[in-house]
């Protein structure tokens, strides 16, 4: 039997948080339904398909790549990071790893990016799911850790009211300074 991996991310156009990838290898004879792009899902749907996925696939793992490490090598170099870490951290190697995106991380295995991916491979679409459903968690923590900024309601991305809220507060340790919106609060913050 030939071992897919799919391999989606979650968070990298985010002001805040770790960015996330999760590496999915499905299991034929334990069919999972409903797995989409999960950007199309609610969240209720995504938590109930994460579990599904969790229980039934082959093999699967979630990694991250932390904020600094985001600021340090960039948001794509940091995205192929926590791809790298996923893929290396499954059970099983994969035979193939299909990529959501135009770039591969650099392993051991064959690689292919496929353009909007999680909408064309179950795989993918698993792994999106995966990612997604593990950041969100992670800024739900996040925003208990920082209530000021509502990150459990806007999930770190630059929605009008995250905006506002950095303007008010000012960045807090979980903000991606290498990220224009922050670094002219940064900048606005040393000029006062």
């Amino acid at each position: 039997m030939k071992l897919v991996c799919g391999v989606d991310e979650a968070g990298r156009g985010a002001l805040a948080g770790a960015v996330y990838a999760a590496a999915v290898i499905l299991d034929p004879a334990n069919p999972i339904a409903g797995i989409a792009d999960s950007k199309t899902l609610s969240e209720k749907k995504r938590d109930a398909l994460a579990a599904a996925i969790k229980q039934n696939a082959l093999a699967w793992c979630i990694a991250a790549a932390s904020v600094e490490e985001i600021d340090r090598l960039n948001i794509l170099q940091a995205t192929l990071l926590a791809m790298k870490r996923a893929v290396e951290g499954l059970q099983h190697a994969p035979h193939e790893v299909l990529v959501d995106g135009l770039h591969c991380p650099d392993v051991a295995f064959p690689t292919q990016a496929v353009v909007k991916g999680d909408g064309k491979v179950l795989e993918i679409g698993a792994a999106s799911i995966l990612a997604k459903t593990a950041r969100d968690e992670e800024m739900r923590r996040l925003d208990r850790e920082y209530p000021h900024y509502a990150f459990a309601r806007h999930k770190g991305y630059p929605t009008a009211e995250h905006l506002a809220l950095l303007e008010q507060y000012g960045a807090c340790a979980v903000h991606r300074r290498s990220y224009a919106p922050v670094g002219k609060v940064l900048m606005a913050g040393e000029t006062r």
